[in-house]
């Protein structure tokens, strides 16, 4: 569709987010898919001997901002990691994993900038729009980021994607499409959106996807599969600039073969061509 030419986004210049998933209250990367109740079946990339605070003050040092820390499970040592990495980088950092209505001001207080939010507002595969409008009237839809992390739906035809909740396990029947990123968009102040069957393989991007973000009214970004400075520019031609992108698991930061101070570099350069 070319329904996004009317409505023009100021920032047109992708940028490079950074991320910090806790598990166990570690600094991880894993396989998306591979995240379940029971943690036996959980493929992990690569577990950092530093906390999460180094990350975020890392971050704070290289002037990066919106990037986000997602807490991946609801046990006191994943808060506690997380609001130490809130506390290193009071203001530059989205918090999200777990988080409802009744706990987003706590982490808005230790120093988030937003909470971002899927399970939450969403009620037996649909939008609860009752939760979300009062998420909204809670924190504020300037605070407000929403998770919309989806998987491809099988079959032939083009590819059309679904958001997954709890744990990427549970399918909705929200299509990530124009039409629901428009709908949302006025509702909260980003959206993130992770391509959970190629999080953490670094094979390549959901690159159909990505196109279907370029539609966003609002600023996106998207996560899943990005190895390499080309994927970089795929996200960034297929996006038109407007998709943002974050590295996990391919970052040599977090075990993998592409220099974070080159992807700092790439990233300041876009920012000048703006």
């Amino acid at each position: 569709g070319r329904g996004w030419q009317q409505l023009p986004r100021k920032c047109a210049s992708m940028r490079f987010r950074p991320c910090i998933d806790i598990h166990a209250g570690q600094v991880k990367q894993i396989v998306g898919g591979t995240l379940k109740d029971d943690s036996e079946s959980l493929v992990t990339n690569f577990e950092a001997a530093q906390p999460s605070s180094y990350f975020a003050a890392r971050y704070a040092e290289d002037g990066l901002t919106g990037g986000h820390v997602i807490m991946l499970g609801s046990s006191p040592e994943n808060r506690e990691a997380a609001m130490s990495a809130l506390r290193a980088y009071p203001g530059g950092l989205q918090v999200g994993g777990g988080i409802k209505i009744d706990n987003a001001m706590e982490f808005l207080d230790a120093g988030a900038s937003h909470v971002i939010v899927t399970s939450h507002v969403f009620h037996d595969g649909a939008v609860d729009y009752a939760r979300l409008q009062a998420l909204v009237a809670a924190v504020g839809r300037a605070r407000l980021v929403l998770d919309l992390s989806c998987r491809r739906v099988p079959g032939e035809g083009s590819p059309t994607y679904k958001v997954v909740t709890d744990r990427w396990q549970n399918w909705t029947d929200l299509e990530v499409c124009a039409a629901t990123l428009a709908d949302l968009a006025s509702h909260c102040d980003e959206f993130l959106v992770h391509g959970v069957d190629v999080e953490g393989l670094q094979s390549g991007i959901e690159e159909p996807l990505v196109e279907i973000l370029a539609s966003s009214p609002i600023p996106v970004t998207y996560a899943g599969g990005v190895r390499s400075f080309e994927d970089l520019e795929l996200v960034n031609r297929l996006g038109m600039g407007r998709v943002d992108a974050t590295i996990g698991s391919a970052l040599d930061l977090f075990g993998g073969a592409l220099p974070y101070t080159e992807v700092i570099v790439w990233h300041q350069q876009q920012q000048q061509q703006q």
